[in-house]
């Protein structure tokens, strides 16, 4: 089999399976463990997949920025947010993450209950002009444009402050090993802290963002209150979370 060939047939094992056994594949293939281990190694270093010890995981894909990703699976953030939002009690304090299925959410919190929403991200404060019954605390700091959130130490300073009855948190790529990860180390480090400080965190995820991995670590699965996710979700795959710990909420 020719190196291309091999890298490609990788790329489908990774797909179908979410993550390469170097052992298993060399077996498969009558080659090298060595072998396998070098297309892995220059298949991370372009970008193609990720190495963890003894083979490899899927990458997540680039997220487009925040104003095209409004317009992508409308449907299937509609069905998540319903079922984040019977999670809300009134007179909790609930902090929003920034993105686009955590704007939905608040876009479908009922205009007169009674909360108080934190939030880093001006984009999600925005969304609670009309709701009158809703308290607002934007934290600040400086911004990172991609997700439109606050980073750094400033925000970090005002979060140690806070104790959350709920955390809606907002994340890049889910896997059952590699738990949540998203591309921005301060970004990373934003979101673990609220989650720290959280008696609750939820995540909503949409079905392209599981089974892969980006670069900066969040939380394990096993950290989260619950995993919100599509109904249609294959048995098998939820199946996996479930045992790496995770609380399964379908929507």
């Amino acid at each position: 089999m020719l190196t291309e060939q091999r890298r490609r047939q990788i790329l489908d094992v990774l797909k179908r399976d979410g993550r390469a056994v170097a052992g298993e594949l060399a077996r498969l293939w009558n080659v090298s463990e060595d072998t396998i281990r070098r297309d892995m190694r220059d298949m991370a270093s372009a970008g193609l997949l990720k190495r963890v010890h003894g083979g490899a995981l899927p990458v997540a894909a680039p997220l487009p920025e925040l104003s095209v990703r409004r317009n992508l699976g409308t449907e299937e953030k509609r069905l998540l947010a319903a079922a984040a939002v019977r999670l809300i009690e009134p007179g909790q304090v609930v902090f929003f993450d920034g993105g686009t299925t955590t704007a939905e959410i608040v876009r479908q919190i009922p205009r007169d209950m009674a909360l108080t929403v934190v939030t880093h991200a001006p984009t999600i404060a925005a969304e609670l002009e009309a709701h009158g019954a809703v308290e607002v605390i934007l934290i600040g700091g400086r911004i990172y444009k991609h997700s439109m959130v606050a980073v750094g130490p400033t925000a970090l300073a005002a979060i140690d402050r806070l104790r959350p009855d709920v955390f809606f948190l907002g994340t890049t790529a889910v896997h059952p090993m590699e738990g949540l990860t998203t591309g921005d180390f301060e970004e990373a480090a934003i979101k673990r802290r609220i989650l720290e400080r959280s008696l609750a965190t939820y995540c909503p995820v949409t079905l392209d963002k599981l089974e892969s991995v980006s670069p900066f670590g969040i939380a394990s699965i096993s950290e989260l209150t619950g995993l919100i996710v599509a109904a249609e979700t294959a048995p098998d795959l939820a199946d996996g979370y479930r045992a790496a710990g995770a609380a399964l909420i379908l929507a």
